[in-house]
C-alpha cells in the first residue's frame, strides 16, 4: 500500500475522532480543536478549482403530434380554424444534466442517455452564461458523449487524472446539477473499485462513491483532492429515484479513450479488436480448475485471424489478467482491454490445463473487411423498418456482437414500425428467412420482394439462436 501523507482534513479528524494523544492501551483520548485553523478546514480550495469547469447541460427535441385527418376537410376547418382542433401541435422533450470542460479549446464531456436523441443541445455556466453545443461524438458502449462550444471568455478547463491510481477510502467530490436546483458540491469517500453489472455500458469498471450523486448529476465530475477528474457521474442505486449513497462513475481513463477520438475527428471510437468471445466464470469450473475463486473470464470461442487466435488463445482457456491487473469478468476483462492504447501489445495472463502461461495480444482496430451495403426494409412483412448491414469485425464491435456469426445485422429500427413491434433488437443478426440463409443485405432486400403467407425467422441474439414465425 503506498503511503500518503494526510491532508489537514484528515488530520484534524484523526485528531478529533482517534485521539492520537498518549494514553493507556486501547484507550481513546478526544481533543478540543485548539486553534481557529483547525476548525475553518474546508475543501473550497479544491472547489474553486474545479467547479469552474462543470457546467449544467441542457438538450432539447421538437415532437410533432399526429395531425387529425378531419382537418382535411375544409368544413371542419371553417369551424375550428388552422390553429383549432385537429393541428399538429408540437411538444417539446427535453433533458437535463450536467458536464465537464476537458480543454480550453471548447470541449465538454458528459453522458451519452444526457443528449442522447437530442436535436439541440446548450451548455450554461454556473455565472449563467449559456452557449449552444455542437454534437461531436456518441459513444452509447461506455455512455459518454463529447460536445463542442465556442471558446468564452475565461473558460476553465479541468484535467483528467489516471483513475487506475485511485483508491478505495479516497476522499471525492461529486460537482454537478442535482434535480436542476443549481450547481452543488457534495463530498465522501471512494466505496469500491472495478464495480460491473452496473447496466450501463458494456465495458464496465465502475468508481463507487458514497457521495450524494442525483439526478441531474449525470455527466458531472468526481473529483479528487487536487481538483482533477477520476471519473463522470452517470448512475446510482436507488428505489426512491434520490441518492441512498451508492452512486457510480466512468473512470477517467475511459473517458480519455473516448476523448481523444473526438480530439481525431472520429465519429465512432477507436478500440482494441479482441476477437474473442468471453463467458463468466461459475463457482464450479473454478473449483474444477483449482482456483479458489471464481475470477476470470472462460474463452468460449476465438474468431479466426483474429488478434486472439494470431496471439494463440484457445477456447476453454481462462484469462486472469491483462498486464498483471486481474479482472474478475468479461466486463471488467472489456474496460481494461478498451483503454490499451493501439498499436502495441498486451499481456494475458491465462490458465490452460492447469498452467498458468502469458499469451501476447495485437492491440490493432477492427477491419471492415466488406462494406456494409445499408438496405432498408419495407413492404408487408415482420422486418419492416429495419435497416441491415453486411457483418463484420468493425460493425460487430461498434454494436457489441459476436464478429463470428454468420448473417445480417441489424443496425438501425424505425420507431413505431412493424420490426419494432414485432421485438427485433438493434444488433440482432438474421441468419435465415423461411430457411434460406442469409450472408448478405441484399439477400434480405431479395427475399423481402415476395409475398409470403408467414415468415420464419431465425435471428441470433446474445450468442443463442432463435426461431420465430410471423403472420405474412
Amino acid at each position: 500500500m503506498r503511503f500518503r501523507p494526510p491532508s489537514a482534513a484528515c488530520a484534524l479528524a484523526l485528531t478529533l475522532v482517534l485521539g492520537l494523544a498518549a494514553g493507556p492501551a486501547g484507550a481513546q483520548v478526544k481533543q478540543v480543536p485548539e486553534s481557529r485553523q483547525e476548525i475553518s478546514l474546508s475543501f473550497s480550495s479544491v472547489v474553486k478549482k474545479s467547479a469552474g469547469a462543470v457546467v449544467n447541460v441542457y438538450g432539447a427535441r421538437v415532437e410533432k403530434q399526429p395531425r387529425n385527418p378531419f382537418m382535411d376537410d375544409p368544413f371542419f376547418r371553417r369551424f375550428f380554424g388552422d390553429g383549432g382542433f385537429g393541428v399538429p401541435q408540437e411538444r417539446v422533450q427535453r433533458s437535463l444534466g450536467s458536464g465537464v470542460v476537458v480543454d480550453t479549446s471548447g470541449l465538454v464531456v458528459t453522458n451519452n442517455h444526457v443528449i442522447e436523441g437530442m436535436s439541440e443541445v446548450k451548455v450554461a455556466f454556473a455565472d449563467k452564461r449559456e452557449v449552444e453545443a455542437t454534437i461531436l461524438l456518441r459513444d452509447p458502449r461506455t455512455d459518454l458523449a463529447v460536445l463542442k462550444i465556442k471558446p468564452v471568455s475565461d473558460l476553465v478547463a479541468i484535467e483528467l487524472a489516471d483513475s487506475d491510481k485511485v483508491e478505495i477510502g479516497d476522499i471525492v467530490l461529486a460537482i454537478g446539477n442535482p434535480f436542476g436546483v443549481g450547481q452543488t458540491v457534495t463530498q465522501g469517500i471512494v466505496s469500491a473499485l472495478a464495480r460491473t453489472q452496473i447496466g450501463v455500458g458494456d465495458a464496465q469498471s465502475f468508481i463507487q462513491t458514497d457521495a450524494a450523486i442525483n439526478p441531474g448529476n449525470s455527466g458531472g465530475a468526481l473529483v479528487d483532492m487536487q481538483g482533477r477528474v477520476v471519473g463522470i457521474n452517470t448512475a446510482i442505486f436507488s428505489r426512491s429515484g434520490g441518492s441512498v449513497g451508492i452512486g457510480f462513475a466512468i473512470p477517467s481513463s475511459m473517458v480519455r479513450v473516448v476523448l481523444e477520438g473526438a480530439k481525431a475527428g472520429a465519429k465512432t471510437v477507436r478500440r482494441p479488436w479482441f476477437g474473442a468471445r468471453l463467458q463468466a466464470l461459475t463457482a464450479d469450473v473454478a473449483d474444477g480448475l483449482g482456483l479458489d475463486r471464481p475470477a476470470g473470464s472462460v474463452v468460449a470461442s476465438v474468431v479466426e485471424k483474429g488478434p486472439a487466435a494470431e496471439g494463440g488463445l484457445q477456447r476453454s482457456d481462462v484469462i486472469l489478467a491483462v498486464d498483471g491487473i486481474g479482472v474478475d469478468d468479461p466486463e471488467s476483462f472489456g474496460y481494461r482491454f478498451a483503454t490499451r492504447p493501439l498499436g502495441g501489445v498486451t499481456t494475458l495472463g491465462v490458465l490452460r490445463g492447469g498452467k498458468r502461461i502469458v499469451i501476447p495480444v495485437r492491440l490493432i482496430p477492427a477491419p471492415e473487411l466488406r462494406p456494409r451495403e445499408p438496405v432498408t426494409l419495407s413492404g408487408r412483412s415482420p422486418l419492416a423498418g429495419l435497416t441491415v448491414m453486411n457483418l463484420s469485425p468493425a460493425l460487430a464491435e461498434e454494436l457489441s456482437i459476436d464478429a463470428g456469426t454468420d448473417g445480417v445485422v441489424v443496425a438501425e429500427i424505425e420507431e413505431g414500425s412493424t420490426a419494432a413491434r414485432v421485438g427485433f433488437q438493434k444488433g440482432d443478426i438474421i441468419q435465415a428467412l423461411n430457411g434460406e440463409r442469409m450472408v448478405r443485405s441484399r439477400d434480405v432486400e431479395a427475399a423481402m420482394k415476395e409475398r409470403k403467407r408467414s415468415w420464419e425467422v431465425t435471428i441470433s441474439r446474445g450468442g443463442q439462436s432463435v426461431t420465430s414465425v410471423f403472420p405474412g
